[in-house]
């Protein structure tokens, strides 16, 4: 599996963009999506609503199990991804590209955010 570049990457295996204008996209990892199986329903955090780096703010449900999306940095919920809640399964089919989850206007950006590299090492990639 290979990692974009130029993304962060979260212990939790969500992936960051890098800030535009103030907001980033958030996503899960290749190696989450496979782990978890057919994602078949999403359950997104709300436009407005605050998050927390490290903190639960959604849901992920595949037919193996239910799982915690962590939001990866500390802002807003500028936008969420409308396509991945009427088709859960972009998740597991481009989880870089048409499966982003949320934008979020960015607060705080914790200092723990992985490079490609080391988030490859870390998965065991």
């Amino acid at each position: 599996m290979s990692n974009p570049e130029q993304l962060r990457y979260s212990k939790e295996h969500e992936w960051l963009s890098a800030v535009e204008d103030g907001v980033a996209t958030v996503g899960i990892t290749q190696h989450a999506a496979h782990a978890l199986g057919d994602v078949v329903f999403v359950q997104l955090p709300e436009v407005g609503q605050d998050v927390t780096a490290g903190e639960s703010c959604g849901e992920l449900e595949s037919t193996k199990s239910v799982s915690d999306l962590y939001s990866p940095v500390s802002g807003t919920v500028t936008e969420f991804n409308q396509d991945v809640v009427d088709d859960p399964a972009l998740v597991n089919t481009a989880p870089f590209e048409g499966g982003w989850l949320f934008k979020v206007r960015v607060s705080e950006e914790p200092s723990d955010l992985l490079t490609a590299d080391e988030y490859t090492a870390f998965a065991g990639e």
